[in-house]
């Protein structure tokens, strides 16, 4: 038998014939790790998108504490617990209002599936069984389980795990950089929909919902979308009698520069997913939230409609203390005014990238911004990938590229004179980027 000693942690999505070892994280406050070797590491995608407030906010680290010691866990099926009804209040306060149910789990990935077998299950408890499919969006990433990844688009990610997926139907993205019917945004009327709207009129009777990422698609290139595109996918939807599934994982909790993507476009979906800023980068939690009407084809005497999904970790009160610390920090900090001012320092620095021969499209929605970079080997698994997160990180930076996609997403407390000085790493990599 192997000795424990031997155990070797396997890191996610890394190649470990190809990536050095990683730097071992002591602590982080702020904007910035500290390395058991002593450096000092600048956050600039907020540690995979989770970290909003800054790391190791003190209101919420002290939220945990006390939780921890009063009750640390219990399940939730028949049982309930402060702080899953105090956190339930506070997110009924910034959902719209027709999103009036929720359901806890995990992380993003769950918060998704949730929602699939949701959509799925309301039109079966409402006889029409037949009303299954899926739409999805070209270069949509929704998560890594079975369901997720089946909705997400074909990838580096899903390719091993072609035979675990469920078909779709896949439409178009509002990709206006590479648009998918060869038209400019200064001119077009946003006809990457009507692929959209000819499936729902053909298949409505069989399609359960569409699943989009509202305005932002992360994983997939951090590809911004114009609100018509949203508000159209809306309507089509609503027209076509089909559920909209708005994936906010990522966009939640200011990202796109509202409470929630949908906000800025006017729309409210029929079940909405959060998770990675909901506990401030602390602990892992999602919701899925759903209007009355989904919500009451679930209820009645009938056992069988019950739905039948959970976790064992389900509203974990630690994570639910720390998602309560976080909503409050909306309150008494000035949040949305940092957001603002991340918003003016990509307006003011994103035009010299745009203009760039070597950039293919510069973008930004709220904190967000993206810098798309002309190669030969466009994707994922682009050989410049590697050699540019390695430079970063030598200018103490931490960026993890896209592919060729290079983008910022920092923790709200980052500093107008860091995310410059971001950019000007970003900067200077071009030059690493395309030395001959």
């Amino acid at each position: 038998m192997a000795d424990a000693r031997d155990l070797r942690l396997w890191h996610p999505f890394t190649q470990e014939g190809t990536e050095p070892p990683p730097p071992i994280v002591r602590n982080a406050k702020g904007v910035y790790f500290e390395t058991q070797d002593g450096r000092k590491i600048l956050d600039a995608i907020s540690s995979w998108w989770v970290n909003i407030h800054g790391h190791s906010h003190p209101a919420i680290a002290e939220a945990v504490a006390q939780q921890s010691a009063r009750l640390e866990h219990v399940l939730f099926a028949g049982f309930s617990h402060e702080p899953a009804e105090e956190l339930a209040a506070r997110l009924g306060k910034i959902m719209p209002p027709p999103l009036r149910h929720v359901f806890f789990s995990d992380d993003g990935s769950t918060a998704v599936e949730v929602a699939l077998k949701l959509a799925v299950q309301y039109w079966t408890n409402c006889g029409r069984p037949q009303k299954s499919k899926i739409v999805a969006l070209e270069h949509a990433y929704h998560g890594d389980t079975a369901g997720a990844m089946s909705v997400s688009d074909d990838s580096p990610f899903t390719a091993p795990f072609e035979s675990m997926r469920f078909p779709v139907l896949r439409t178009h993205s509002a990709y206006c950089a590479h648009c998918p019917v060869g038209l400019t945004r200064a001119t077009c009327h946003i006809e990457c929909l009507d692929k959209l709207a000819k499936l729902l009129a053909e298949q409505s009777d069989e399609i359960a919902a569409v699943i989009v990422e509202p305005l932002l698609q992360g994983a997939g290139g951090m590809i911004v979308h114009p609100e018509e595109f949203l508000s159209g996918v809306r309507r089509l939807a609503a027209a076509h009698d089909v559920l909209l599934i708005a994936d906010e994982v990522l966009t939640g909790f200011g990202r796109a520069g509202r409470m929630f993507a949908c906000e800025r476009a006017g729309v409210v979906p029929d079940l909405m997913c959060v998770a990675k800023g909901l506990t401030g980068g602390f602990l892992p939690l999602a919701a899925t939230f759903a209007t009355d009407r989904v919500h009451d084809a679930f209820t009645g005497a009938d056992r069988s409609h019950t739905f039948f999904h959970g976790h064992s970790y389900t509203a974990n009160p630690i994570a639910c203390a720390a998602a309560n610390a976080s909503l409050q920090i909306f309150a008494t900090e000035p949040v949305f005014e940092r957001i603002a001012a991340i918003e003016n320092v990509h307006a003011a620095r994103l035009p010299a990238f745009a203009s760039d021969s070597r950039v293919v499209d510069a973008r930004r929605i709220g904190t967000v911004a993206a810098i798309e970079l002309t190669v030969p080997d466009a994707g994922y698994l682009s050989s410049l990938r590697p050699r540019l997160y390695a430079y970063y990180l030598s200018r103490g930076v931490l960026l993890r590229p896209l592919g060729n996609v290079v983008y910022i997403l920092p923790p709200y407390v980052i500093t107008p004179d860091e995310l410059n000085f971001v950019y000007d790493v970003i900067r200077d990599s071009l030059a690493v980027a395309f030395h001959s």
